[in-house]
């Protein structure tokens, strides 16, 4: 007998009311540690519950998450109450969660915040260890998947904004077993050789287990010790691990830290000509201004008419010599009344005028006698009279 074939649609609804049917499905209690959580701007929750083995999709509404006491995020350790169903179209099974309560934080993010508080305390994130990223680097490392869009975006991204960048990709896993330890290999490579003047540690997002390699310790450390520096774009904007907050920057997708390696040769070279009119407008405004001081002195006297100045001068110069002499000559005439008065007053007091009157100087060895007692009888005395003098001798000495 040959086997009559159903379609898809047919064996997606037999599972869809098989699972309907079982009244176990209907309500189930279930724990898992939440990964992979979006809250939706609808309202609704959408994350993966898992266990160690296994995981299931899990859908909360808008209608059950206002009973919530706590943000659930990646990481965390739930129990959750809700339906098994299957969602028809799309050939899953999925949880519709009605309630949901915390059941500890999961192991992965214990670690996590466990290294990072020990991190912290060695100053592994502190700024003044951070190294600048070079403003136009010539060559950018970048060490992601070498397959997949983060490669593709950086690559457009640069040379979108730089042409002549040149891009070193160094191919590297990013989850799963053994990625640290390639990545701290790439790490070692790149700077041993100086194969770049930056790196772009890249990838997409993911759940807390996929980016778990970039939380790593021997990763960190790598990240820290590295001479070239590092921009780390790990995950989504709302993703942070621990390679994010040792990084020298830290990008929040792929495509922005293409943007923060690089400067844009197009802005600069608007800025440039921008600059360059803003030069060229500020040279005209002082060319013309100088030109305005330039007619401004040349149509001043001491262009138009030099000789004015220098005569004016010379008739101040005239007019000094003039003041000079004249107070030379008040001077002078000043002095000759004033000898002439001391010289009449020195005649009127003149002995020769005394003589002149009739009078004579009667003198005794030189000296003029002033008294009989300066002289004796029989000396000789000279008589000095105004028109000569006598010699003559004392024959009797009277006193009065």
């Amino acid at each position: 007998m040959k086997p009559v074939a159903i379609t898809v649609s047919e064996l997606n609804k037999y599972i869809k009311n098989k699972v309907d049917e079982d009244e176990y499905l209907n309500n189930v209690y279930v724990k898992g540690e939440i990964s992979n959580f979006k809250h939706h701007y609808t309202g609704h929750m959408y994350f993966t519950l898992k266990d160690e083995k296994s995981l299931i999709k899990c859908v909360m509404f808008k209608s059950s998450t206002s009973t919530l006491k706590f943000i659930p995020k990646d990481g965390m350790k739930v129990l959750i109450f809700g339906t098994v169903a299957v969602y028809e179209a799309g050939g899953v099974y999925q949880i519709y969660c009605k309630a949901m309560q915390e059941d500890g934080v999961g192991d992965l993010y214990q670690k996590y915040e466990e290294l990072k508080n020990k991190l912290e305390k060695e100053g592994l994130f502190r700024k003044e260890y951070k190294k600048n990223i070079p403003l136009m680097p010539k060559t950018i490392g970048v060490l992601t998947s070498q397959t997949g869009a983060v490669i593709r975006d950086i690559i457009n991204v640069s040379t979108r904004r730089n042409p002549n960048v040149n891009i070193k990709l160094y191919p590297i896993p990013v989850q799963g077993v053994g990625a640290a330890e390639k990545i701290v290999d790439a790490l070692k490579i790149m700077n041993e050789n100086k194969l770049s003047d930056v790196i772009i540690l890249a990838r997409g997002g993911g759940s807390l287990e996929d980016l778990w390699p970039f939380n790593e310790e021997i990763v960190a450390r790598a990240i820290y010790e590295s001479k070239i520096p590092i921009i780390s774009a790990v995950g989504h904007e709302t993703d942070f691990t621990i390679a994010d907050f040792v990084a020298d920057l830290r990008a929040p997708t792929p495509s922005a830290a293409a943007e923060l390696a690089q400067v844009d040769v197009y802005e600069i070279q608007k800025k440039l000509l921008a600059y360059q009119e803003r030069f060229k407008q500020a040279l005209r405004k002082r060319l013309e201004l100088m030109r305005l001081r330039y007619e401004k002195t040349m149509s001043s006297r001491i262009f138009t008419d030099p000789m004015k100045q220098i005569n004016e001068k010379y008739i101040l110069v005239d007019m000094k010599t003039k003041e000079i002499e004249n107070n030379i000559l008040n001077k002078l005439k000043e002095s000759k009344n004033k000898a002439t008065n001391i010289i009449t007053k020195l005649d009127t007091l003149s002995p020769l005028k005394t003589l002149a009157r009739g009078y004579s100087i009667t003198e005794y060895n030189g000296k003029i006698l002033k008294s009989v007692k300066q002289v004796k009888e029989d000396e000789k005395i000279e008589i000095r009279l105004k028109d000569g003098n006598i010699t003559a001798k004392a024959l009797k000495i009277l006193n009065n």
